[in-house]
């Protein structure tokens, strides 16, 4: 078997999936992943190859392309020697799907909430994202309140939330939200902490995400640049741990490439 390539963006949430599951089959070596650098225009082949998309990730199976990391996961789920991460039974796996039909407005509701400019709608912003982890709260005490991941392991709809939680570090920094206490949040409390400690989910750190991301939390996403930089905070060089940690208040007048330790 060809093996296949994904471009991708390394600290990317959809790319992360990818890893997550190769690394809960054993078989992180079976994909070779191959960075982008999206602070640049795309190279005219990877252009050809993705036929003008430039979302991120694609794989190269050797046999064609394939988009959307939802359909990647389940392909390598599929095509991948190892244990199945995704549920085996059907009504299981309807139970599973069900869940990760959510995470389109989970993610939604916390890229909007980092991305506002508006001090005046940081409380609408931090109440459409509470109403989406009580969503998350509602189905898992139904479907399982005692446990602590969907069903009796970290599984397919693990896999695909856990970037999020990773990712949403970048609200606890520039946002400072957290779930309050009580019985509304604490069954995705438990399955969120736990999803975070999981040996399989450890490629990409808060501090990573925080430095990675300050440009989203000013309102540019993707590589695009703020007013007065020259350098976007998604570049590869200087590493991100060589960088000072970003100022907290996004509300405030925006760091310049020197502050951000980018110059």
């Amino acid at each position: 078997m060809t093996t296949p390539i994904v471009y991708h963006i390394p600290v990317c949430p959809f790319s992360q999936r990818l890893e997550i599951l190769l690394a809960l089959k054993g078989q992180r070596a079976a994909v070779r992943f191959s960075k982008v650098d999206i602070t640049r225009p795309r190279e005219a082949w990877l252009l050809e190859l993705s036929r003008g998309s430039t979302a991120l990730p694609i794989m190269d199976t050797g046999n064609g392309v394939l988009k959307e990391s939802l359909v990647l996961l389940r392909y390598l789920d599929e095509a991948i020697a190892g244990p199945a991460v995704a549920r085996t039974l059907p009504y299981e796996r309807a139970v599973e799907n069900m869940m990760i039909a959510m995470e389109g407005d989970f993610t939604g509701a916390g890229y909007r909430m980092v991305m506002n400019q508006d001090e005046a709608r940081r409380d609408a912003m931090r109440d459409a994202m509470l109403a989406q982890f009580r969503r998350l709260n509602d189905y898992l005490e139904w479907r399982n309140p005692d446990g602590t991941y969907l069903f009796d392991r970290f599984g397919l709809a693990e896999a695909v939330f856990t970037p999020m939680f990773v990712r949403f570090a970048f609200l606890d920094y520039y946002e400072g939200f957290e779930l309050p206490p009580g019985a509304d949040y604490d069954r995705v409390r438990r399955w969120r902490e736990a999803c975070l400690a999981h040996e399989a989910a450890q490629q990409v750190s808060a501090e990573e995400v925080v430095k990675v991301y300050y440009d989203y939390a000013r309102g540019a996403g993707n590589g695009a640049l703020l007013p007065d930089r020259t350098r976007s905070s998604f570049v590869f060089e200087p590493d991100w741990r060589e960088r000072p940690w970003p100022p907290k208040d996004k509300y405030r007048p925006a760091a310049s490439d020197a502050v951000l330790g980018l110059a």
